[in-house]
């Protein structure tokens, strides 16, 4: 395994045997005694073994979800930011803003800003479910779809999300991964656009707007990791009996919940990856300490939509509701991405979450919070 590189937002990717598990967020309470955007640096070597040829890499790709302009031969001669991405990851959303930035500000100096979507689920390898997703966080420049994490091996990447900085000369002259240090990174891109003549003096470098779901986390109120439903990677799950593989079972409500925490109720089916509610009224609980708190989830395989409703401490959000559930809480599952419940306005504190579901079919993947 490879080590971590940046504690509380990315985990390493496990390369072994051909095999590929990697993380969209990892030890998130390191973030309680430290801030890891300030301690890493902002950017640094590419990884041992990555390759020493980027652009014959992207190259060879068969299939673009948006192609190059020009094609793949374009892109010698040009300043090259490779993002390693994955569209229901909140690390990788949170990125987004400053990705359409530079696109917009530096694509006509020479810049050409290309996505790898690496999918972390299986309804991430659906392409035509990445390009509906692109379509609407306005991800417009070049994306490339790697299933088979391919693209990844060959460059090394280590996470999401993951920029690669290549030269004019089709070399990789600096790796970063994880979120933060955007200000260096630009003046980074910048400094490389001036290497081959392109004068950068007349764009600002002004600051990114983040709004919603893309907004910057509260690094410092962060105490809660990201949570696993599926059992291949789930933690503190307290229900009484545990966890029951890949067999529907009748889920009861844990005694107490203690941060970080969280439990089941209702009829689920626990699979490697997901939960499947098999039964009207099921509901998930986590106890968590942030500003912010999301869960990926999956529609029901009929199409129709699912409502659901959160309570925050037992009480409607009201003012501390995320953007896709109203102030009573209620939302809607519509498709498979990841759904912003809780945006505190207030004081930060403990609080327990919980997600009752209208009707069954609903797959729940992973708690996330900022």
């Amino acid at each position: 395994m490879n080590k971590t590189r940046s504690i509380g937002f990315i985990a390493a990717a496990l390369l072994a045997g051909g095999a590929t598990t990697a993380f969209c967020f990892g030890d998130a309470l390191g973030l309680a005694a430290a801030n890891p955007l300030q301690d890493e640096p902002a950017i640094a070597a590419p990884p041992a073994g990555a390759t020493d040829r980027p652009l014959d890499v992207l190259g060879n790709v068969p299939t673009w979800l948006t192609p190059v302009a020009g094609g793949p031969q374009a892109l010698r001669g040009k300043v090259v930011l490779v993002n390693f991405w994955t569209y229901s990851c909140i690390n990788s959303l949170r990125a987004l803003p400053y990705l359409r930035a530079w696109d917009a500000r530096y694509g006509a100096k020479g810049l050409v800003v290309v996505g790898v979507h690496a999918p972390e689920f299986g309804f991430e390898r659906d392409a035509a479910k990445v390009r509906l997703a692109m379509g609407t966080l306005g991800v417009r420049y070049a994306n490339v779809q790697d299933n088979n994490y391919a693209i990844w091996n060959r460059f090394g990447n280590e996470g999401w999300p993951g920029f690669y900085f290549i030269d004019a000369k089709g070399q990789v002259r600096g790796y970063r991964i994880g979120e933060g240090h955007y200000d260096e990174a630009e003046q980074f891109l910048r400094k490389l656009l001036t290497e081959v003549g392109h004068d950068v003096t007349g764009i600002r470098p002004t600051p990114v707007p983040a709004t919603g779901i893309e907004a910057q986390a509260d690094w410092g109120q962060l105490r809660s990791p990201e949570a696993y439903i599926g059992y291949a990677k789930a933690e503190g799950f307290l229900s009484p009996g545990g966890l029951v593989n890949d067999a529907t079972h009748r889920y009861d409500a844990a005694a107490s919940i203690p941060l970080n925490r969280w439990d089941l109720t209702g009829r689920w089916t626990v699979g490697r990856e997901f939960a499947t509610l098999d039964s009207a009224g099921g509901a998930i609980r986590y106890r968590f300490h942030a500003r912010d708190a999301h869960i990926v989830l999956g529609g029901a395989r009929d199409g129709q939509p699912i409502r659901f409703r959160v309570t925050i401490d037992g009480a409607a959000p009201g003012p501390n509701h995320g953007v896709d559930v109203d102030a009573a809480g209620w939302g809607t599952v519509k498709a498979d991405r990841l759904y912003q419940l809780v945006r505190q306005t207030g004081e930060v504190a403990h609080r327990t979450l919980k997600i009752e579901f209208a009707r069954p079919g609903v797959r729940a993947y992973v708690f996330t919070f900022g």
